[in-house]
């Protein structure tokens, strides 16, 4: 079973992550946004695609299920860490990790 511990110390060994407050939660950022700790240290939200979305909580509902609002249809996600593993933990953060990467600058 993963835990808040185990996100923290995970995200901050992702290249260029920072932890910073995000209203009553924690987040951890490259360029961007890409996970929010919820302040009891049992859950977290990931921004995924719509796509990584919809498979992540297909295939795993009792512990992904999108963020019941805009930010669910824009790929947000909500993890359990009750019923994550520390290896679909850190798959998560690595994709979700993935999106918030500086944008490369286009080749002229």
């Amino acid at each position: 079973m993963a835990s808040g511990e185990d996100l923290r110390l995970m995200a901050l060994a992702l290249e260029g992550t920072t932890e910073a407050p995000h209203f009553e939660r924690t987040a951890f950022k490259v360029a961007r946004t890409y996970v929010t700790l919820a302040p009891d240290g049992r859950s977290a939200n990931f921004k995924f695609s719509p796509d990584e979305q919809e498979f992540k909580c297909t295939l795993a509902p009792e512990a992904f299920h999108p963020v019941p609002n805009a930010w669910g249809r824009q790929g947000w996600t909500t993890a359990n860490f009750g019923a994550l593993s520390t290896a679909d933990l850190k798959n998560a953060l690595e994709t979700a990790w993935a999106h918030a990467l500086p944008k490369k600058p286009k080749r002229k």
